[in-house]
């Protein structure tokens, strides 16, 4: 498990997946916060849920900022702290610009105008542009030296496939960063996985590690 974070340096991006609990590799954020490096730039959907997962990395002060959209589900008290005490960094940002700003990473687009945010908080110091008749901000790209993603199966070469709602957010972080790790329930031999049904393709993906069977 630690070799499979092996080049992860103090002051990295690293992109997590999930939804909440969905599609959240816990067991490689564990070995996260075990590795030990530190002031990590950290981009997750959410803050943390109660002890575990996203919210260990932050309660052992891991983290300098986070990039999310939902900062205050009920039990994120640990980031809530931490973010009351000046401790760490927040930007936020809307759930479907998060989406795309890491996509636009691994597609290798430069920036996009979107309408949401303007006119609030959230764009302020950003370039905005009238097109037709609608107000823009101008978005940049999200990229990440690693992103820890959950997948469903995968094959030795790393394509993948994912479970329902576990999907979310992996496809589009395997390709914005230099890095992917991938937790996965179960690898496969090789073609097994019918192309037709791989969701990431292995170019994106540089480590696999097995946790488990699929449920």
């Amino acid at each position: 498990m630690h070799a499979a974070l092996a080049g992860v340096q103090d002051g990295d991006t690293v992109m997590i997946g999930g939804f909440g609990g969905a599609g959240q590799p816990s067991a490689l954020i564990e070995a996260l916060v075990q590795q030990g490096a530190r002031d990590l730039i950290i981009v997750n959907n959410n803050a943390g849920n109660g002890e575990t997962g996203l919210a260990a990395l932050l309660k052992a002060k891991r983290v300098r900022k986070l990039l999310c959209s939902y900062p205050r589900q009920v039990d994120s008290h640990v980031f809530d702290g931490l973010y009351r005490r000046g401790e760490i960094e927040l930007e936020l940002i809307p759930q479907g610009n998060l989406a795309e700003r890491i996509r636009a990473a691994g597609a290798g687009i430069g920036a996009f105008f979107t309408p949401t945010g303007f006119g609030t908080q959230l764009a302020e110091g950003k370039e905005t542009r009238r097109i037709g008749d609608r107000d823009y901000v101008l978005e940049m790209p999200i990229p990440a030296d690693f992103a820890l993603i959950m997948a469903e199966q995968a094959d030795r070469w790393g394509n993948l496939t994912y479970r329902k709602t576990a999907r979310n957010f992996g496809p589009i972080m395997a390709m914005a960063a230099r890095i992917t790790v991938a937790q996965v329930h179960k690898i496969v031999p090789l073609g097994e996985i019918d192309p037709e049904h791989v969701i990431t393709p292995a170019v994106y993906v540089q480590r696999v590690i097995q946790v488990g069977e699929g449920l």
